[in-house]
């Protein structure tokens, strides 16, 4: 898991256009860089806002102590942001961070939101976060009826042999030009490739920090 300190962030987000309630804070959505998790929700006045700035790093309005708090300060768990935005109200802030430890929630998970009907889940992320979850739990809790555990039981001389056939089936999709199967059979593949992924044990948020670096 990358720990590398981010450099400062630079926004053109405009201090004196944000709208604050009476109580002078703006409410503030922070979601993970990677695949787009909702990670928190706390509260920032102009100061906190300030220093998320100047730092790249969150610093928030805590209600019930009435102080600025630095995200991560004691835990070690702190967020280096990515990016930052706000509504078209211009009285909402969503900020895209880099959650070190990958813990946002003070109870120990990955994200505040994390509670479902009295039970604990991963928060929702994008769709191949979703699915390699799914993948991953077929992998840990095998059911003789799933294809993917029949897949994933067969080892890499079926998985691969499988990715191969997907792949000449993307060719194929693409030199027909045909946008539905073109759609389908990249589907496939994606798929495919997941559970490649967890047969190795290889988490997808790496491949999006990869991409990430490349984008960069």
């Amino acid at each position: 898991m990358s720990t590398s300190v981010t450099p400062p962030f630079r926004s053109a987000i405009p201090l004196d256009q944000i709208r604050y309630n009476e109580q002078g804070l703006v409410p503030a959505i922070v979601q993970d860089y990677l695949d787009g998790a909702v990670l928190m929700m706390a509260w920032m006045n102009q100061e906190s806002l300030q220093k998320t700035l100047e730092t790249g790093e969150t610093w928030f309005w805590s209600r019930s102590r009435s102080e600025l708090w630095h995200k991560g300060e004691t835990s070690g768990h702190l967020q280096y942001i990515k990016s930052m935005r706000y509504d078209c109200d211009s009285d909402a802030l969503l900020i895209t961070v880099e959650q070190i430890g990958d813990v946002a929630c003070h109870t120990g998970e990955r994200s505040c939101f994390h509670q479902v009907e009295g039970s604990v889940k991963a928060p929702p992320a994008d769709t191949l976060s979703q699915v390699f979850e799914v993948i991953c739990d077929r992998r840990d809790h095998p059911s003789p009826d799933s294809y993917t555990c029949k897949l994933l039981a067969g080892g890499d001389n079926k998985i691969l042999k499988k990715i191969g056939e997907e792949s000449a089936e993307v060719v194929m999709a693409f030199k027909d030009d045909e946008k539905e199967a073109i759609a389908g059979e990249v589907a496939d593949l994606l798929y495919h490739t997941l559970v490649a992924l967890a047969h190795h044990k290889v988490d997808i948020r790496e491949v999006y920090r990869k991409l990430q670096e490349r984008r960069r």
